[in-house]
């Protein structure tokens, strides 16, 4: 029986270094992120793994994306929830329109892919959510206020579901 993983964050980074581990091992695997060119690339150039585009801030598109994932796939195994963004650059000027941006990225798309495959693992009685925050989650870092404070709230969010 061929397992199934839905990776976010797969276009670059540590998301995209599963989806290929993965798809190596013979693994079906459905990889989503904003950036749709590098996820065709990443699709061509892997048979096993197919392109699901998604922007994580956007609930909805979460929801229909899973859904279009068990279409395709009937079932998952596992989700790999590895969304991230990080801009030191802009985050050496204090600004809370940037660090809402990283909460929306990277806690709050998290949380929407994971309500968008709560029920469906919960009624199967099967399945496992990973969720990759970071080191940065412990301690604060210079030039990463938003950074930090959003792997703080998405460790914590991982550690009170689990």
């Amino acid at each position: 029986m061929i397992k199934k993983i839905w990776i976010t964050g797969a276009s670059s980074g540590i998301g995209k270094a599963l989806a290929i581990k993965f798809s190596k091992e013979g693994w079906q695997v459905a990889a989503s992120a904003r950036r749709e060119n590098l996820l065709n690339d990443l699709n061509n150039q892997n048979p096993n793994i197919q392109s699901f585009p998604l922007d994580v801030k956007d609930e909805t598109a979460a929801k229909n994306i899973f859904q279009n994932i068990i279409e395709q796939f009937k079932t998952l195994d596992i989700c790999v929830f590895c969304t991230g963004i990080h801009d030191p650059e802009s985050e050496k000027k204090l600004s809370s329109i940037k660090i809402r941006e990283i909460m929306e990225t990277n806690f709050f798309g998290t949380l929407n892919c994971i309500m968008a495959v709560n029920s469906h693992f919960k009624e199967k009685k099967s399945g496992h959510i990973s969720i990759v925050s970071s080191v940065a989650a412990y301690r604060g870092l210079p030039a990463a206020s938003g950074y930090c404070a959003s792997k703080s709230a998405l460790t914590s969010l991982a550690e009170s579901l689990y």
